[in-house]
């Protein structure tokens, strides 16, 4: 079956998502210590999270890039991913979403979040022709993404590691096998109507599984 275009696929449980971002070691290593980002991560700068682990791996060399040698694997809540993902815009003007230039302008400076979608990678860090979700945070998302939506945070540099040097012997099935479970998101087209054009209608269990989440965190 060909991959959508655009579709948020991810890690995730009942209540949270796996996304990930990698840091310097003194700024990664003391969120895994604290379980929460310290005090030093800057909750006034705009943060991206990204969903995709491959995509995590192409953007930090798989952890190697100059403060970029801690990968974490931040677990939050799906509420807070959701907010983030309904208030958010697009970070590029849409003639097809946005009713003029000016009008996604004011939005996007006035927006909590933004989204942007990038070619997915493969084990080789090549790109695909699906597109992966990149999700910005600012403001108030940032600081809730660090002080309230977060459950947890893993050091998830050896795995980086470990499935880097899978491939790069050649064992790409073994490299595949490590790889987080990452899977559709659902009720995308309830999340993402005001995010791209491409999206397929959700079925009936994905919009009352979205529809009931809504009601019980209004």
């Amino acid at each position: 079956m060909e991959m959508p275009k655009h579709q948020i696929r991810a890690l995730y449980t009942a209540s949270t998502i796996t996304v990930y971002q990698a840091y310097a070691p003194q700024i990664g290593l003391a969120a895994v210590r604290e379980g929460r980002f310290p005090a030093a991560w800057k909750r006034d700068r705009m943060t991206w999270i990204k969903p995709s682990f491959l995509w995590m791996m192409y953007r930090s060399g798989w952890g190697t890039k100059t403060d970029q040698e801690t990968v974490l694997a931040v677990e939050i809540t799906r509420e807070g991913f959701e907010w983030a993902l309904e208030n958010a815009c697009l970070s590029h003007y849409e003639p097809g979403l946005h009713p003029d230039r000016d009008t996604w302008q004011r939005q996007l400076k006035h927006a909590p979040a933004r989204v942007q979608w990038d070619p997915e990678r493969d084990l080789h860090l090549q790109p695909l022709p699906h597109r992966s979700l990149q999700l910005g945070l600012k403001g108030i998302a940032a600081r809730r993404y660090a002080d309230e939506w977060t459950v947890s945070t893993t050091d998830v540099t050896p795995l980086a590691h470990q499935i880097r040097a899978l491939v790069r012997t050649g064992d790409l099935d073994a490299a595949r096998q490590h790889l987080p479970a990452e899977r559709p998101y659902p009720a995308q087209d309830a999340l993402l109507t005001h995010l791209t054009q491409d999206q397929p209608s959700a079925s009936g269990a994905e919009k009352a599984e979205h529809e009931g989440r809504t009601r019980s965190t209004a």
